[in-house]
């Protein structure tokens, strides 16, 4: 017999669009989650994949924090908005000819989910302009979000660890400010997002927890070192176990906390795992897993770019569903949650509506994805095995992968689905051309860097 609960859910999702709850962990490897084969279980984001569905051939956008971000907000390429690095200070930006902070004027998912009378936060780190001597950047709320808090990298209310970028974040002003420690501030984010979401039970709720825990440098109590005390040996695999686990139970309580019947939660990572040089200097191995991928943070290749994928809708993705088909990428994000949600579509998307693969049917994508890291030698972090550093420039085309330098040098092909680690480039010259052909094309369209 039906319950008058489950007749008013039932109801209420054929009434209004469903809540969407998107979780971005930076740096975190492809292998770390223990439903990805990690090391360590990560029981709340296990429990996540356990209950809906993970996909194995994920991507985002860069491998590295800015303009990954970019390519979630917008649903395109980040190069279009000359956002190809990490944003730092001005002069650094101009030496790379990037712009100080994304421009407020282009689409959003926030935005587009505000005008179709979502309520909006942003809770976490935003590092899409704001910070260091960059006084001037939008808050925000200039890109769709009722309600925001973050960190030194961002303006607006925020929360600030000690160091030396949050005491310039605090000079800045431009919002309310709190201290408080690391290894705090998942839980405070998390306890906003949950405070906004009961604020907004009455209509549809637009929230992205983007959490800071596992990019170094790692901030755990003692009592979370201590629970991982068997790993010792290289301290900063310890640190990072112990804020994996806390980040986990953190996310945990926000999962418990919003998901319903007519509630999506979408996690992924923002990047492959860290890659200091200092790791190997000192000749321990770094922290985080690519599960065997070639590359890490910084890099075009496999470990570099390719990320968890969680998506769970109660009642609508299938249970316990693993997707080794799909290629599915961040950009499709805001054509994906317009479909689902009946807003309208963005224009000039380089995404494409994946519903019908988060509802576990058969989706063969149609658009090809690509990437740009590295305009120039000079002021790029890379990563700290040079086996790992990439060409600078990527497509993937079906199971293809090719590379290529913009200047047309070091080409490498790869097909994922039958050799990922073997390069096919001297057995498959007229694939090689063609890809070379679409992906030089591809960078040559894109704007040129910004001297102003």
């Amino acid at each position: 017999m039906i319950t008058r609960r489950q007749f008013f859910l039932t109801a209420l999702a054929a009434t209004r669009p469903p809540n969407i709850v998107l979780i971005l962990a930076a740096d975190l490897g492809y292998g770390d989650l223990g439903c990805y084969g990690g090391e360590i279980p990560t029981p709340n984001m296990d429990r996540l994949a356990a209950t809906g569905i993970r996909f194995t051939q994920a991507y985002v956008a860069a491998p590295i924090c800015s303009p990954s971000r970019v390519g979630i907000t917008t649903g395109q390429f980040p190069a279009r908005h000359l956002i190809f690095s990490y944003l730092n200070n001005r002069q650094a930006q101009r030496a790379l000819g990037m712009r100080d902070f994304l421009d407020p004027k282009v689409p959003t998912i926030a935005r587009t989910l505000k005008n179709k009378g979502y309520a909006t936060g942003h809770f976490g780190k935003w590092h899409m302009g704001g910070g260091r001597d960059v006084d001037d950047a939008p808050l925000p709320q200039a890109y769709g979000f009722d309600e925001s808090y973050t960190s030194f990298e961002g303006l607006g209310d925020r929360v600030l660890p000690p160091g030396a970028l949050s005491d310039q974040s605090e000079k800045l002003g431009q919002g309310k400010i709190t201290r408080a420690p690391k290894r705090e501030l998942t839980k405070l984010f998390v306890d906003r997002a949950i405070a906004f979401a009961e604020r907004n039970k009455k209509k549809p709720f637009y929230i992205q927890l983007w959490s800071d825990d596992v990019h170094d440098p790692f901030a755990p109590s003692e009592a979370q070192l201590n629970k991982f005390a068997k790993f010792k040996d290289n301290k900063y695999r310890q640190q990072f176990f112990a804020v994996l686990d806390e980040m986990d139970r953190q996310l945990g309580r926000l999962i418990d906390a919003v998901q319903s019947e007519n509630t999506i939660v979408v996690f992924l990572g923002d990047n492959g795992p860290t890659a200091w040089p200092r790791y190997y200097n000192e000749k321990l191995d770094p922290p985080g897993s690519t599960a065997g991928l070639r590359g890490r943070k910084w890099s075009l290749y496999e470990g570099g770019i390719r990320t968890p994928f969680i998506v769970n809708w109660k009642g609508r993705t299938p249970i316990g569903r693993v997707d080794k088909e799909t290629v599915i990428a961040a950009v499709d994000l805001f054509p994906t949650f317009c479909k689902i949600t009946g807003a309208p579509p963005p224009a000039n998307t380089d995404g494409e509506d994946m519903t019908q693969a988060i509802l576990g049917k058969r989706q063969q994508r149609k658009k090809e994805l690509y990437w740009e890291y590295g305009r120039s030698e000079k002021g790029y972090p890379y990563p700290g095995l040079p086996n790992d550093k990439s060409p600078n420039c990527a497509i993937r085309s079906g199971p293809w992968k090719f590379l290529q330098n913009a200047d047309g040098t070091n080409p490498e092909l790869y097909d994922l689905r039958r050799a990922p680690s073997e390069n096919q480039l001297t057995h498959n010259p007229r694939k090689t051309a063609e890809l070379s052909r679409k992906l030089l094309a591809w960078r040559n369209s894109l704007p040129k860097i910004d001297q102003t």
